[in-house]
């Protein structure tokens, strides 16, 4: 396969800064340089007005601007989901979704192409693990996002309020390249995305949840649960073979201690598979006394697989019985389902043999 592309998007502002300091330029250029990535959003060097020709040319050849090309963009019927779906330097695509809300745009982007956890309900888990994505990837989706809102947006609608990594892949099984981006999005000298307008999903990854518990930026974390007990989750979410509830719900409660964050559990309910009153109940068992919201997602169609999502009365029953016993709980609001951008449904098509040909 061919290498990611070169991107300066790839490097942090302290080896920016070593770059340029290398190169002999003084000090200042690295913020003008950043501000222009971060903060103006160009897509050229050329753009970058106050920086000398000579640098912005050696910019341009010695990193690169390494773009997102866009293949496809689609608006679900509403307007209030975008989808946009990308393809990388070495032919591999991604997808990326905007979901605006009355007071809130949420961007929800990627951190690997594919995703090797293989949950059972899901689109990009049927895909496997294609490779990670580098954390100029990560960041640029949100740029596109961000660049978008400027020149489509109305006045009061032209800046991301929320970042959250639930689309493909998972974001902790590509910790460093996640964590840069994450830093890069929060630089105060760029985006300057606060950590509680930044949110992580994972699987459950264990070791990985005690290590960002450490970090200290106080991101939201969210954790597919999918099942209250063991049995079930070791079918939906595989990964639960190695890191089983026990396990699981002891690094939440480290992580709520140490980020005195509010945890989000997501719930997929299936029909006939895990919306039972007895697993409600089992849940307000598994939840109780930690500090967290639930939210139910009831399942989103993908192709290739048999679940069906339960009747609404099903899913009201379900969520009453976790109100009754004192757990914070809200139905997801579904959007982007006709254009396949709910969660659980994004996944690359397959490539053709243009970029089977450009990625050998």
């Amino acid at each position: 396969m061919a290498e990611p592309a070169r991107s300066i998007y790839n490097l942090t502002y302290d080896q920016l800064s070593e770059r340029l300091a290398d190169w002999g330029e003084p000090s200042f250029r690295v913020q003008q340089v950043w501000q222009w990535l971060y903060q103006s959003l160009v897509t050229e060097t050329e753009a970058m007005r106050n920086i000398p020709l000579a640098l912005r040319r050696r910019l341009e050849e010695d990193l690169g601007m390494g773009a997102l090309r866009p293949v496809r963009t689609i608006a679900s019927q509403d307007q209030a989901t975008k989808k946009w779906l990308f393809e990388l330097a070495d032919g591999e695509t991604i997808e990326t979704v905007l979901m605006q809300y009355r007071r809130r745009r949420t961007a929800c982007i990627s951190a690997q192409v594919g995703c090797a956890f293989a949950c059972a309900f899901c689109a990009t888990g049927q895909m496997g693990l294609h490779r990670n994505l580098t954390a100029g990837e990560i960041v640029q989706q949100v740029l596109v996002v961000e660049r978008f809102l400027r020149e489509e947006g109305e006045e009061k609608q032209r800046q991301l309020t929320n970042i959250v990594f639930m689309g493909m892949g998972e974001p902790l099984a590509n910790y460093r390249a996640t964590l840069q981006a994450v830093r890069t999005l929060h630089d105060p000298r760029g985006l300057a995305f606060a950590g509680r307008r930044i949110t992580l999903s994972t699987v459950g990854l264990v070791p990985a949840m005690r290590r960002l518990a450490d970090e200290g930026l106080e991101l939201g974390l969210a954790i597919s649960l999918h099942a209250p007990g063991d049995e079930l989750r070791d079918r939906l979410v595989p990964i639960n073979r190695q890191f089983p509830l026990a396990q699981l719900m002891d690094a939440c409660r480290n992580y709520a201690n140490k980020t005195g964050r509010r945890l989000t559990f997501e719930y997929t309910l299936i029909r006939d598979v895990n919306d039972g009153h007895e697993q409600a109940r089992q849940l307000v068992q598994r939840l109780r006394g930690l500090l967290c919201h639930l939210n139910i997602i009831p399942l989103n169609p993908v192709s290739d697989r048999a679940f069906q999502p339960p009747a609404r009365a099903q899913v009201d029953a379900f969520r009453q019985i976790l109100e009754r016993g004192g757990i914070s709980v809200t139905v997801r609001m579904r959007r982007g389902i006709d254009i396949q951008a709910g969660c659980g449904q994004l996944r690359s098509p397959p490539p053709t043999r243009h970029q089977r040909r450009n990625a050998v």
